[in-house]
């Protein structure tokens, strides 16, 4: 086995211990500088985003718009960049059909990720969720296609009713993340969900299989403690973090643009302190 493989192994298997038990949280780079950064606070596995992706190619957040081959290259660089776990963000699968999902989702493991996560939404300019049959499907052609490498990459399903405007959220999330935990998802998530009888509900309803919740704004009062009593063992944060990231960067640029002002870059990031820490990442590589 190779280097890679063995590589890759080793953060599967340090992934699916994070699920076992407790709570952590999975944080979401988008590029190799955000990923080394992650790890050097100590975070134990990384996410990847593919808003945060789409956003540095000058793309929408949208399966449609972004490139197969260009995605898989960004989570092979994602995989390479740390020792941490990281995890794929990985949409639709970038397709629709079982046969060809199968196929992605192959393509995906091979780039070294411990885990890859896998929407119900059909990509496009107005969203909406796969048909639930159709849906299942493609879970369970998922798992079989992991199975089929012999890499144990951890499996996540995604039900975006939240997020598509699902009249009854809760009741097509319930329904949806049961079945694929039964057509043998790993870890179960239904982003956009914030209220806390509702995570419970989930939580309950897929136990013993763990669960993530995206946090992406403070409105709801989230907290890593909260969501810990709630049963909750992943809390990831989505594009928040790059869209941080972007806020900053609009701030500064308009203010340079609009008044001709530089007070914007009292905050900026010590150079001399990133320097160390990409100094000591290119020399421990």
């Amino acid at each position: 086995m190779s280097d890679r493989k063995l590589k890759q192994i080793a953060a599967i298997d340090a992934f699916r211990t994070l699920h076992a038990s407790g709570c952590f949280v999975l944080p979401n780079p988008w590029d190799i500088g955000s990923a080394v950064y992650l790890e050097h606070l100590g975070f134990s596995a990384l996410a990847t985003t593919s808003a945060g992706f789409a956003f540095s190619r000058g793309l929408p957040d949208n399966a449609k718009f972004i490139p197969l081959e260009a995605m898989l290259g960004h989570l092979r660089e994602m995989a390479d960049a740390t020792r941490l776990p990281v995890n794929a963000d990985f949409q639709n699968g970038f397709a629709d059909q079982p046969a060809d999902l199968i196929k992605t989702v192959t393509s995906c493991v091979e780039t070294g990720v411990a885990g890859l996560s896998i929407e119900d939404s059909v990509p496009g300019e107005s969203r909406t969720l796969y048909d639930r049959s159709a849906a299942i499907e493609r879970i369970k052609a998922a798992r079989a296609a992991i199975d089929a490498t012999g890499i144990p990459v951890l499996l996540t399903a995604r039900c975006e009713a939240w997020l598509v405007g699902d009249p009854e959220p809760l009741k097509t999330v319930l329904d949806r993340l049961v079945a694929f935990a039964e057509a043998g998802a790993d870890c179960l998530y239904a982003p956009g969900v914030r209220d806390a009888q509702e995570i419970s509900a989930i939580v309950n309803a897929v136990a013993p299989k763990p669960v993530n919740v995206l946090v992406f704004s403070p409105e709801a009062g989230l907290t890593v403690d909260s969501l810990r009593q709630l049963g909750v063992r992943r809390v990831s944060v989505g594009g928040a973090l790059a869209r941080v990231a972007w806020g900053a960067f609009i701030r500064a640029a308009r203010s340079i643009a609009e008044t001709g002002s530089f007070e914007a870059f009292a905050d900026v990031a010590s150079s001399p302190d990133l320097n160390k820490i990409f100094r000591d990442r290119a020399k421990a590589f």
